[in-house]
């Protein structure tokens, strides 16, 4: 633990909504105090940082990141992770169970938490499979592996399609007060689909799937968490039609929260007119009614989270004709600045996008950090709004190369990184 003051910063306070110049002292790796304008002492031994009016904000916590071990390490690793996450600005990541084999067992939970302590510079926080191998089957030992250290359970991409084993898992989530995070699609009209339906899509000749598939799925989640009572949230809402279900949902009561990937937010159909595969997501990417759907569902609250949903894969699987290409991208490296894009569009303001890249995603967790307040966790970013780049998709920390951000002008650039007050990463 270190003490840190950091002065003359534009303070991003996602919790009271206000962009203040101020300072912030951080005592003993926790938030000690923060105001406008100069302190009146200083502490007598601590580091001080002049951050030149740049933006120091909470450090990201990123839910549903995908680190490749065990079992395809070549992918990415918990090092090259954890390096790629703290130059984009993320402090803490919640990893995703659907590896090789999936984290269904307290002894997987154990390796995957003993490599993370070993390799990663980073908070981990691992989630374990709802069912065992996903398969949608048989639910896993939720309660021995909460005890064992998972915050959360989902079986990610695969759907449970059989409702009774779903129902049975949420009513045994329930019981042990465990997270659940489903991902909304009707998996018979999902299944070898490559894009989302509609006119650009068939003249691509493309399979597709309609964009109700997610609204269809969620209804049938919506219903089961009714019944159960479970704690849920749903990994990505990325369509118009799915935001009518969600309303009604939170005004009934139900426990739930959901979350929209970064390349939702900023991409649209049409970015995948020259098939080029490192656009290729799941969900795919919507049209541009549906991207501003949903920017505005962030804007008001009713989307609570947004993530990387960080997906590492090789050239092999990427390079290949887009039906054929598996799905997903990197995103650790590239989050903060692809946010940015809402900010310097007009579409969100900086707390508003805070709020839902560190806030809530901290509240959801239950964790110490994600804000400004006396006895938080002092995970701090220091960046640069408006620093213009072109980015070279070789430069980035993870092992596997595949952004659709490749060759984009961005803006923003993470001058330094700290964990518990302790600096682990200077951009300069």
């Amino acid at each position: 633990m270190t003490d840190a003051l950091f002065t003359n910063a534009r303070l991003i306070d996602p919790e009271r909504g206000e962009t203040p110049h101020g300072w912030l002292l951080v005592r003993q790796g926790k938030i000690a105090d923060y105001n406008a304008g100069d302190p009146e002492s200083l502490p007598a031994s601590c580091e001080i940082i002049d951050c030149e009016g740049l933006c120091l904000s909470p450090g990201i916590v990123d839910i549903g990141v995908k680190v490749c071990e065990p079992g395809e390490r070549h992918k990415e690793s918990y090092q090259s992770a954890s390096l790629a996450a703290l130059k984009g600005g993320i402090t803490t990541i919640v990893t995703r169970p659907d590896t090789v084999p999936a984290i269904d067992t307290p002894e997987a939970l154990e390796f995957v938490k003993r490599r993370a302590d070993k390799a990663s510079v980073i908070n981990v926080l691992p989630m374990a499979s709802l069912t065992k191998g996903r398969a949608g089957q048989e639910m896993t030992e939720i309660g021995l592996l909460a005890d064992s250290g998972a915050v959360a359970f989902t079986d990610c991409d695969h759907v449970i399609s059989d409702s009774r084993v779903f129902l049975r898992a949420l009513t045994y989530a329930k019981s042990c007060d465990a997270l659940v995070i489903g991902h909304p699609q009707d998996p018979s009209l999902t299944v070898g689909s490559a894009a989302t339906s509609g006119k650009f899509a068939s003249l691509k000749g493309l399979p597709t799937v309609p964009a109700l598939a997610e609204r269809m799925g969620l209804e049938r989640d919506l219903i089961l968490i009714e019944l159960s009572g479970a704690d849920y949230h749903i990994d990505q809402i990325t369509t118009a039609a799915a935001l009518l279900p969600l309303q009604r949902a939170r005004e009934k009561g139900l426990r739930i929260t959901a979350g929209v990937s970064i390349h939702h937010l900023t991409l649209n159909e049409f970015d995948i007119a020259n098939y080029r595969t490192f656009f290729k997501v799941k969900p795919p990417l919507r049209s541009e009614d549906d991207r501003v759907a949903v920017v505005e569902a962030v804007r008001d609250g009713l989307i609570d989270i947004i993530s990387s949903m960080h997906t590492p894969q090789d050239e092999e699987s990427k390079r290949l004709p887009f039906v054929d290409a598996a799905s997903g991208a990197v995103a650790l490296q590239t989050l903060l600045p692809a946010s940015l894009r809402l900010y310097h569009s007009g579409a969100l303001d900086l707390p508003t996008l805070f709020r839902a890249l560190s806030l809530n995603p901290a509240k959801r967790l239950q964790i110490n950090a994600g804000r400004f307040a006396v006895g938080a966790i002092g995970d701090i970013i220091l960046f640069d709004p408006d620093y213009p780049f072109v980015l070279n998709r070789q430069t980035l920390k993870s092992k596997c190369k595949n952004t659709p951000f490749d060759g984009h002008k961005l803006q923003g650039k993470v001058i330094g990184t700290w964990l518990s007050g302790r600096r682990a990463y200077s951009g300069t």
